[in-house]
């Protein structure tokens, strides 16, 4: 069993490679194991200190797994071993891939109406996977959609409503559709379908995915202030 290692009171799974948490979500038979995988970065740790709802949805999560160079700085600290980040951008496709080739299906939801019609297309046409359902990000009757979801049958739902928002839906959801693996992804769609770029290879190998985003995107700087506070809970030891 993989022991989690506890940041900010939230406990974190140290997974060696995408491959290692692939293995937590499929069976020897390929078969989807029932849970909700949410990735652990230095904001979602800030906001759970804040917040007692969001603590509690991460700490639902049964594959928390280190998506932020500051949390997996943090998980070293503790551990004293070299540990590895697991970009969801990265996990979310692994996941389908797999999916495809085990006979899984897949219900997509998020982003706006041409994004996730192109991302569904792509990923039929590139992965042959069977797609349950697509739902963009405009809906306004969530019990529906649950309801449509459980219909479905979906083995894996995937959630691109941005955090926590995606993470209260899968826990809302979770309870009509048990019998499914969930992910919450954020704004993976529009990276897929190439709207927003990802930093190049040297950026990501330095851990400096991050930097590369704020100098892209410069109005990120006030999101990237409020992790001078994780820095200093780093430092301090008091994570």
């Amino acid at each position: 069993m993989l022991l989690p290692i506890v940041v900010g009171g939230i406990p974190v799974k140290p997974f060696e490679s995408i491959d290692h948490v692939l293995e937590s979500i499929y069976d020897h038979e390929n078969s989807v194991i029932p849970g909700v995988a949410i990735a652990i970065n230095p904001e979602k740790i800030l906001k759970s200190l804040e917040s007692e709802e969001v603590k509690n949805v991460l700490l639902d999560a049964s594959i928390p797994y280190a998506d932020g160079i500051g949390v997996v700085k943090a998980m070293e600290q503790k551990s004293g071993s070299k540990l590895s980040r697991i970009p969801g951008v990265q996990l979310w496709h692994a996941v389908i891939k797999k999916a495809a080739q085990t006979n899984n299906s897949a219900f997509l939801i998020g982003s706006k109406p041409e994004v996730i019609k192109k991302c569904s297309d792509r990923l039929v046409k590139e992965t042959n996977i069977t797609l349950a359902g697509v739902q963009d990000g405009y809906f306004s009757d969530e019990d529906a959609l649950f309801e449509q979801i459980k219909i479905s049958g979906a083995n894996i739902v995937i959630v691109a409503l941005g955090s926590p928002k995606q993470e209260l839906f899968i826990k809302k959801c979770k309870k009509i559709h048990p019998n499914a693996f969930y992910m919450g992804v954020g704004g993976s769609f529009d990276v897929y379908v190439g709207n927003v770029k990802r930093a190049p290879d040297f950026w990501i190998n330095l851990n400096l995915e991050w930097f590369y985003r704020l100098a892209s995107e410069p109005s990120r700087i006030f999101r990237q202030y409020k992790l001078l506070k994780f820095l200093r809970l780093y430092l301090l030891k008091k994570l």
